[in-house]
This record gives C-alpha cells, structure tokens and sequence, in this order.
C-alpha cells in the first residue's frame, strides 16, 4: 500500500489512533515487526515519530518501534554501527558516517531552519561576532550545532580554526559551561534554549541557523544500518509509509498535533515555547519531499554539510550523498 498526502486525520477532537484513517486503507490485523530505533529527543527528530506512534500510523503499517533515546547524533551511529540499532533518526550526522560508508539515508524529516542556535553573555562582553574574535564557545563538534556554527562564524569574516576556540562538550555540558559563565558563547540545539533563557536572563540570541538557508540548509532524517538496509526494504517502506501519515499530519493540523506531543512528551517545556521550537523546523509534505528527492534537492542538501565533515573531519574517499541517500524507497511508497 502507497501513502498519498491524504492520508491524514480528518475526525476533529482528541488525536487518536482510531482517527488515523488511510484513504481507502483497510486496518492492519497482522504480527507486527520490531524495529529498534535511535533518537534524539528534540522535536525536529522526533516529532513525527511520536506522532506516528501515538496515532497508530506505523502500528497500521505492521511496525512496532522499539524507540531508544540517545544524547548525540555520534552516539546513535556508534550504537547503531555496533549493531544495537536497527536504524536512527538524527540531525546533520546523517550527513557524516554514510559518507564514510556506515549506513544508508533513505528518509528526510525536515531542514533544520532555526534549530541551531548561537548565544553569547553580554556580560562578558560579547555583543557581536566581532567580540567572539579570541573568545571561547562550547559546541558539541561533528553535529548540526558545529555544522551552524562553522556557517555563521565564516559568513560574518571569522575563521573558526584561528579566531575562535571551539570547545568540545556533550550539549548539556556545553549549555552548563555557558550558564555557569565558564565559557561567553554556546552554539545549542533547541531545546537547550530553554536552559539558557530561563538561566541566563540576559543572555542574547545572536543568530540562528535560518541566516544561512537554503545555502547551508541542514537536513535531518533515518538512516539504516548497511546491512539491515540490504535485507528489509519491505520494512523500511513501511516505515516511510508510517512517517509520511505522520508528518502529514503534522502539517494539517499542527496547532493540535503540536500540543499533544508537548503535552505527552516535552512536558518540561512551556506549550508556548514547544510551538516555538516545532517552528525552528522547516518541514514539507511528503508530496514536496517526493518532488525534491526526485529533483535532487535532498542530494545537494546533505552533500553540503557532507562537505563540511570532509573538511574538518578529514573524511577519506567520502561517499557522495547521491549515493548514500537512496529515494527509490521513499518513492515506491509515497505518491503525490
């Protein structure tokens, strides 16, 4: 069964799975396979996914997702390469390990418009780029904070291996050095923000990542191990299948959709500002990402940050991402 933009909910009231209705789409009475899947617990990875399980959307499709919480992109491909995952769900290290050759994208959730971000302390004296000039910033290297951060500092005539120095630390350390004042500038992913706005009062954006789209676009999405992509291509259709009710959904009737998922599963976070960070995303409907995986905008957009990981990675022989992203999945399995 193919997934077309109208599979979405279409009852009003309280999401749920009895709501989800394919077009034309007979429920799913079947065994159920067990996918276990890597994330990071942030809503431009894992909107769509709690979305899709709340509402039944993969379950419809014959999946059952063991979902496994991970701190880091690189931690989630280390487990996953190691063979504890089947397959993970990330920023811009989607972008990094397939390059080296250890895992295949065949999924995109969305550009990660605003989600990078920069802050810096004013009372440290930092109210510019030009003030970050011998100055520290912690960051963790090697995720879509770096790959931003790398952006901005080169886009405002700044050069991120002399001027700056860039420390190295887990995002929740990086976000502590920043708030215990140890370091004047942090370069985060929400929802880090919200440790920092309600910790450091006068702390100041500088600026986010939508500076630089689309000519630094930072996609996220799933990538497969080499060889669970080899031997399920059934279920990773169904797992495209699954996603693309999700995110449809998503995009129909976001203000509602957006409050569930604040509500069950960011219930730290202020509704407010989830909806907020859920804007921070760009996302598009499976019909738009069928037209740009076709097109070859997806390709061009992770080959860019793939460039940069070659760059400050010293990433030997990289695959090109025309050839570590494979559409055809996506394209079998969602039509316009």
């Amino acid at each position: 069964m193919r997934t077309s933009r109208r599979e979405v909910l279409r009852a009003g009231g309280a999401i749920t799975a009895a709501t989800l209705i394919g077009a034309g789409a007979p429920a799913i009475a079947q065994s159920r396979t067990k996918v276990k899947v890597g994330y990071l617990h942030t809503p431009a990875v894992d909107g769509q996914i709690w979305t899709g399980i709340e509402t039944g959307s993969f379950a419809r499709h014959g999946l059952e997702l063991e979902m496994v919480q991970f701190t880091t992109g690189l931690e989630l491909f280390q487990a996953m390469i190691g063979g504890s995952l089947d397959m993970l769900s990330t920023g811009a290290v989607v972008s990094n390990f397939p390059a080296r050759g250890q895992g295949r994208v065949f999924l995109i959730n969305n550009v990660e418009f605003a989600t990078a971000q920069l802050w810096v302390r004013e009372d440290q004296g930092v109210r510019s780029f030009a003030d970050l000039k011998g100055k520290k910033i912690s960051t963790t290297t090697g995720t879509t904070a770096h790959v931003f951060l790398d952006s901005a500092l080169r886009a405002n005539g700044l050069d991120p291996a002399k001027d700056v120095e860039i420390v190295n630390q887990r995002m929740a350390e990086a976000v502590t050095s920043f708030v215990s004042g140890a370091v004047p500038a942090v370069a985060l992913w929400v929802p880090f923000d919200v440790t920092v706005r309600s910790k450091v009062p006068g702390a100041k954006k500088l600026v986010d990542a939508s500076a630089y789209y689309p000519k630094a676009a930072i996609v996220g999405g799933w990538v497969a191990r080499n060889d669970y992509f080899e031997k399920n291509r059934a279920t990773l259709g169904a797992v495209v299948r699954g996603w693309a009710q999700a995110n449809d959904l998503l995009l129909s009737r976001t203000d509602e959709t957006v409050a569930a998922l604040q509500k069950k599963h960011y219930p730290q976070v202020e509704p407010a500002a989830f909806a907020e960070q859920f804007k921070a995303s760009k996302y598009f409907t499976s019909a738009q990402w069928r037209t740009m995986h076709s097109d070859g905008t997806t390709a061009r957009w992770l080959q860019q940050v793939t460039d940069f990981f070659v760059a400050v990675g010293g990433i030997q022989n990289p695959v090109p991402a025309t050839r570590y992203f494979d559409p055809a999945i996506y394209l079998e399995n969602v039509k316009a």
